[in-house]
């Protein structure tokens, strides 16, 4: 799939500021597998297993994998929507890793997040100047009603929907619409960061450059932070700075996308990468087939995570599982290859 984005380089040219917005440290979320007459545990689906990264003041950080990875329960324990079972979430120099109640409903002023179904996101019932208006209303009951239309008119504009689409429902629009309006709801508090999870998979292939596009150009009109979650690497490749590279529940690789690309280091991210359809019908790519299927994470290999279908597998790899270490300047593999 060819996509064209405007600006590509616009964030990688301009200065980025050192200081880390979002730090994940050691990160687990296991969902309990119950079974047996009384439904005790008998096991974890680890879905998220011992996962540290970074995100920096004004970049897009993108994570990428297979389906069933962990990358959307990543996302959603990271804006606390899910529970971590261990580690920590740092947000802005702030723990927010056991924050409840009202503490968390203010701390989640700072992040939000687009959801992959534009159209099972927007509840069916409201018009869409009272979907993009809830979040102000419930965050600033002061507020009055003329200031918050205002707010959501402006909105509406800036994601680029008619001016009538205020008093109009969900379900008038098509799904690159709709997934503006959950872009303008996931910007009415003015976040500082917001969690995309593949948020242009649903759409048709003709509407996902324009909602990218958008995604960029609002990134730099409020200067917003990206955690940006997909599967499409060409998309990933085109929306990110760095990237972090994901499979069964760990993080194996993370760099700058050139790095990621031209460069990378894991075999399984190497695999990744051979998949890349070729535009250029002169360059020949050698191909990288994996064989077998992913490990289940209830019952995940020893040792490496990836070593069951790694080409370059060593004894050593059944019992060694090796950490995320950096093996270049901002480049760091979890791979026994690298130690």
């Amino acid at each position: 799939m060819n996509i064209t984005i405007n600006n590509e380089n616009s964030m990688t040219a301009k200065t980025k500021s050192k200081k880390n917005l979002l730090e994940v440290k050691h990160l687990k979320t296991y969902y309990p597998v119950k079974g047996g007459f009384f439904r005790r545990t008998i096991g974890h689906v680890k879905a998220v297993d011992n996962v540290s990264f970074e995100i920096r003041k004004g970049e897009t950080f993108g994570l990428v994998g297979e389906s069933g990875c962990g990358k959307s329960t990543t996302g959603r324990t990271i804006l606390r929507l899910l529970s971590p079972t261990e580690g920590q979430i740092i947000f802005d120099g702030n723990d927010i890793t056991n924050l409840s109640g009202n503490k968390l409903r203010e701390a989640r002023k700072d992040f939000q997040m687009v959801f992959q179904d534009p159209y099972a996101s927007l509840n069916p019932m409201q018009m869409v100047g009272d979907i993009i208006g809830e979040p102000i209303k419930n965050f600033y009951p002061g507020k009055q009603k003329k200031e918050i239309k205002e707010e959501v008119m402006d909105l509406i504009f800036r994601v680029g929907l008619p001016s009538d689409a205020y008093y109009k429902y969900a379900h008038e629009f098509s799904g690159g619409q709709r997934q503006r309006i959950g872009i303008a709801r996931a910007l009415a508090l003015k976040p500082k960061l917001i969690v995309a999870d593949e948020p242009v998979s649903a759409l048709d292939v003709s509407v996902q450059s324009q909602v990218l596009n958008l995604l960029k150009e609002l990134q730099d009109e409020f200067d917003l932070t990206y955690l940006f979650i997909a599967h499409d690497l060409s998309v990933v490749k085109h929306m990110s700075d760095r990237i972090g590279v994901m499979y069964l529940g760990n993080l194996i690789e993370v760099a700058d996308k050139h790095s990621i690309y031209d460069e990378p280091l894991h075999p399984y991210t190497q695999a990744l990468i051979s998949a890349i359809p070729e535009p250029d019908p002169d360059r020949k790519k050698e191909r990288i087939v994996l064989q077998g299927d992913v490990p289940s994470p209830s019952n995940p290999p020893s040792g490496c995570p990836f070593h069951t279908r790694c080409p370059m597998a060593k004894e050593a790899c059944s019992e060694i599982k090796p950490k995320l270490k950096e093996v270049k300047p901002d480049h760091r593999v979890a791979c026994i290859l690298y130690d």
